[in-house]
């Protein structure tokens, strides 16, 4: 009886009961409490937070992004409560949602106080990168990366803690917006102010090599970039910066010209040095062998370095003693050292005017002791242009052979130039040497007689020949004396005949065979002029001379009459 009064409970006792435990859970939902993982299966963990039920969260909620989870049972772990006892008995908890809370306070008072916060970069999204911050999801922009340095691959920043700046919250959408470039501006004010007063022209400061141009390069002075002009790296010419300059090295450099307003800075290498043309006439003289190296070359000029200080420079013209020298890499080769001739020191271009053709005698001047005039010989074809062939005499010395040598053929010169090849072996005959203007004339048709003049040696000026009529004009004739010689004759309109009324062009027909007078040779066509009025001419005055005189009484018809007959 006792024992069932001690158990019985009262209707308002129940109803305390009921509102106190009602008014507990109340409390606790919403709210941030730590609990306990009891276990942890099929990628749920389950945490006893000392509620009537204890609550399930997924295992992804435990683990940063890029990261795994590194949670195990027994470990006390803050969660957010959702929800107690649900409509299927059950309280929902959010590991996120704990995270997320809190990291907002704290990142709210970063912003507002303008601390700097630590965050980890974990994708690479369009426009930047997302960051998580304390379980908290951040934007950092591309732009916002870094002052100092180019990122060329942001995959190299990817779960790397960084240090930023909040430039943007908001909570209503969840958004925040970070910045690394901030801090450095922030930091580079700084250096660059504490820098800046300790700068003055003429100062000797040490630097890092940011970026590298053809026209220069960028050096970091920590909070401040200073520009070293090509030209101010070395004393002797360089083809790029980064033949002597390496990316990220420590240098020193002397400040050339500060512009405070501008805070702009020209900076000097080669200033470092005294200068090498100070005592130019004291290390090289004129006429002297030195030493270089090549290290650069185009088709006008070899440009070397000669001891180390001093620029030196090869005219296409001293290269080579050939009149028309091939370009110099089909002599030379970068980074070749070579023995040269100086022949000038031009202190107004800073530069030292050598020879390499002139280490050699002049091949021109004993030219005449190895070939005379007429000579024949062998040798390969060197260049083939348009107008003829150049081909090798002795090294250094190259002739030409003009396209009209070629052959006593006009016609046959076009066909033979296109048939030659470049190394092709050839014979040649010497048709002149001029050693002062360095020239020496070549021919192959020369290696054959004239046919033209070994027809003139046999039918001599005068001489009477016989040919067939090619072609007819109102100039006169064209004819063919001799067609596997190629010789070839023209009659002039007024040399068709001594009779006036005999001088007319219709009166003959093609491929007709006539008689006429050699009168002379036509050197530019290669031709003869003939005449048959000559010719009757002459008959008549030997006709005269053989059968009759002016004393005889006899008229020239009756004398050509009888020779007629006869």
């Amino acid at each position: 009886m006792n024992q069932q009064s001690f158990n019985k409970i009262s209707n308002s006792e129940y109803d305390a009961l009921i509102n106190n435990s009602l008014k507990n859970s109340s409390a606790k939902e919403k709210t941030i409490a730590e609990g306990k993982v009891v276990s942890i299966e099929n990628e749920i963990v389950t945490i006893d937070v000392g509620l009537k039920s204890e609550g399930r969260v997924p295992l992804s909620e435990f683990s940063r992004p890029g990261q795994k989870s590194e949670i195990e049972v027994g470990d006390q772990i803050e969660v957010f409560i959702e929800n107690v006892d649900n409509a299927n008995g059950e309280t929902l908890l959010s590991r996120e949602k704990a995270v997320k809370q809190k990291s907002w306070q704290n990142l709210q008072q970063s912003f507002n106080e303008n601390r700097v916060v630590t965050g980890i970069p974990f994708n690479r999204v369009k426009g930047g990168m997302s960051v998580d911050l304390d379980g908290v999801i951040a934007f950092l922009p591309g732009s916002q990366i870094e002052t100092r340095q180019i990122i060329k691959d942001t995959k190299e920043l990817l779960n790397k803690p960084l240090e930023l700046m909040i430039l943007k919250m908001d909570k209503y959408r969840g958004n925040i917006v970070v910045s690394r470039k901030a801090i450095t501006e922030n930091e580079l004010k700084e250096q660059r102010s504490e820098l800046l007063k300790n700068i003055k022209e003429g100062s000797i400061i040490e630097g890092k090599v940011k970026n590298i141009t053809d026209y220069g390069a960028f050096i970091d002075l920590g909070g401040i970039d200073g520009l070293v002009h090509v030209t101010d790296i070395s004393w002797t010419k360089i083809n790029n910066p980064a033949d002597i300059l390496e990316l990220n090295s420590t240098i020193k450099i002397k400040v050339l010209k500060f512009d405070e307003e501008l805070s702009r800075l020209s900076l000097g290498i080669k200033q470092l040095t005294e200068n090498p043309w100070d005592k130019v006439n004291e290390n090289i003289k004129a006429k002297e062998k030195v030493t270089g190296k090549i290290i650069s070359m185009n088709d006008n000029n070899v440009h070397l370095v000669i001891k180390d200080e001093y620029d030196g420079v090869i005219s296409l013209s001293e290269l080579s003693w050939l009149k028309k020298p091939p370009h110099p890499s089909k002599i030379l080769s970068l980074n070749e050292e070579i023995e040269v001739l100086v022949l000038e020191i031009d202190d107004e271009r800073k530069r030292i005017n050598c020879s390499l053709k002139q280490m050699k005698d002049n091949p021109w001047s004993k030219l005449k002791d190895t070939f005379k005039i007429n000579d024949t010989f062998e040798t390969e074809i060197v260049n083939i242009v348009d107008f003829g062939i150049f081909v090798k005499v002795i090294d250094e010395i190259d002739g030409m052979v003009h396209i009209s040598d070629l052959s006593w053929d006009e016609k046959e010169c076009e066909k033979i130039i296109s048939n030659l090849k470049k190394g092709e072996k050839i014979k040649v005959k010497i048709l002149d040497i001029n050693a002062d203007k360095e020239r020496i004339s070549l021919g192959v048709k020369h290696l054959q007689n004239d046919p033209v003049q070994d027809f003139i040696d046999k039918n001599p000026i005068n001489s009477k020949v016989t040919g067939k009529i090619i072609n007819i004009d109102e100039k006169g004739l064209k004819i063919e004396i001799d067609n596997d010689k190629q010789i070839f004759g023209f009659i002039k309109k007024s040399n068709l005949s001594n009779d006036k009324n005999e001088s007319k062009i219709e009166r003959f027909a093609l491929d007709e065979k006539v008689d006429s007078m050699i009168l002379s040779i036509d050197a530019k066509s290669r031709s003869l002029n003939l005449s048959i009025k000559e010719l009757e001419i002459r008959d008549e005055k030997d006709a005269l001379n053989k059968y009759g005189s002016s004393a005889s009484g006899a008229s020239l018809g009756d004398i050509l009459g009888n020779v007629l007959k006869k």
